[in-house]
């Protein structure tokens, strides 16, 4: 935990300075104080930082480079990994808000995923206020959630250990849960889900909660669960498969934003569905030119058993609407393709409501958490078209994100508003409080939005 409630600790103060502020500072410091800050060369430039001690030696303030002005929420990020092992307590005049989202970011700068390390780890601890307390705990508990589930190596992060976590989700919040598992998906009409991961020695299943008041409106989170990628039959290359565990990001996603919609109450009945599979390869594995029948009607001829996501998705977001939610939202790390249009830190939006998409996205940027809306273009729903069946999973030249949009839009009722967001869900580069591996992306936007839409 890398925070700290017991006021009977002497805590250091961190104080925030930006470049104008430095010379204000410095003059009305003690002599030996500024002119340590001098020969530190401390600017306080954004992410730099002076330690003051006392004639003692002692450790009695910490400096900050910050910015002017703009988002907080990385501010003490970095301070974490380098700071000496002690307590710690946030000393300036910013606004609570700006507070709760650096005392946040110094949480997640503070985040290891270290459940197979032996080693010890001592880290800084921050005061955390009583009064920012609840918020900031459980944003820092919902993302670190998505990011440990991401991380977890496949072999503990099967569809039946996915289960056990919404489980104890559900138990925590008082919500129901429910799965449909193996052969069952057959006689329970989820022929799709079941197709993926029946070559798989650990049976593909639907999970699903149910949390909150029927009378309210009725939100449908949606998660790709594919908990290891092999590509299938069209098999993945070694490189592309590296990191294949992170394929169930989208039901870690879908998991984390629960878990604040439940940890905040927001006025809404919620139901998640998260399809979970092992896309293995064995004599009984899907093959490229099998025909299926999804829950829908609609027959898909498979192209590439590497497009498996979508065939996961199609059945859930099916079983999706067949309720008439006011809003239904699908995570998926779904397309390479996406990556190549917006880099990897941005997830792409797509969604069937021009005013959702456009709200979305005002809203991301208002939350300094970007997710940018592609195109739902019609017109290249042709490349899906097959000779044998209603359409193809996969289509072949460029456009894989549209073409993949397109594919579960086909399972979308006209009247029920979608947003499907593509995401990467991983960091392969290291930056202050968002380290290399599994990454929460979009979470602070999209609970903003759902706040704002359900709390207006």
């Amino acid at each position: 935990m890398p925070y700290s409630s017991d006021l009977k600790h002497s805590y250091v103060p961190l104080t925030p300075v930006t470049s104008s502020q430095l010379d204000a500072l410095t003059s009305h410091s003690k002599p030996a104080v500024a002119n340590w800050i001098s020969q530190s060369e401390f600017k306080a430039t954004e992410g730099e930082y002076c330690l003051i001690s006392n004639n003692e030696g002692e450790l009695v303030e910490v400096l900050i480079g910050v910015a002017e002005s703009g988002d907080r929420r990385w501010s003490l990020a970095g301070l974490p990994a380098k700071l000496p092992s002690t307590h710690y307590q946030l000393h300036c005049n910013w606004a609570e808000t700006e507070q709760t989202q650096a005392l946040i970011g110094w949480g997640l700068g503070s985040y290891q995923f270290d459940h197979f390390v032996h080693e010890e780890h001592h880290q800084p601890l921050l005061h955390l206020p009583e009064s920012m307390k609840t918020v900031v705990m459980a944003f820092y508990d919902s993302l670190c959630t998505v990011r440990d589930l991401i991380n977890l190596p496949p072999n503990h992060m099967m569809p039946e250990h996915l289960s056990q976590e919404l489980q104890t989700l559900a138990s925590d919040y008082q919500a129901e849960f429910n799965e449909i598992v193996g052969d069952d998906l057959l006689s329970q009409n989820f022929p799709t889900i079941h197709a993926v991961g029946r070559a798989s020695d650990h049976a593909p299943r639907l999970l699903s909660l149910i949390w909150g008041d029927p009378d309210d409106h009725k939100l449908t989170l949606v998660g790709k669960g594919v908990c290891f990628d092999s590509g299938g039959l069209n098999i993945k290359g070694s490189g592309s498969m590296r990191q294949m565990k992170k394929d169930m990001g989208g039901a870690a996603h879908v998991l984390g934003l629960a878990k604040l919609i439940m940890a905040f109450k927001l006025p809404v009945f919620l139901e998640v569905l998260i399809p979970a599979v092992d896309n293995a390869i064995s004599g009984d594995a899907f093959r490229p030119g099998d025909v299926i029948t999804t829950r829908s009607g609609i027959t898909v001829e498979i192209d590439n058993t590497d497009a498996e996501g979508r065939l996961v998705l199609c059945d859930a977001l099916s079983l999706a609407c067949e309720s008439a939610p006011d809003l239904i939202i699908d995570f998926a790390t779904l397309t390479g393709a996406a990556r190549v249009a917006l880099g990897t830190e941005v997830p792409a939006l797509f969604s069937n409501n021009t005013a959702l998409a456009r709200d979305i996205h005002d809203q991301s940027i208002q939350s300094e958490e970007l997710i940018w809306p592609l195109p739902l273009h019609h017109a290249y729903f042709s490349n899906l078209k097959s000779n044998v069946a209603d359409m193809v999973n996969s289509a072949s030249g460029y456009g894989g994100a549209i073409t993949a949009a397109l594919y579960l839009n086909e399972f979308i009722d006209d009247d029920i508003a979608w947003a499907h967001i593509d995401l990467m869900a991983f960091n392969i580069r290291d930056r202050p409080g968002r380290p290399l591996g599994g990454e929460a992306m979009g979470l602070f936007a999209m609970y903003d939005y759902l706040q704002n839409r359900y709390q207006a």
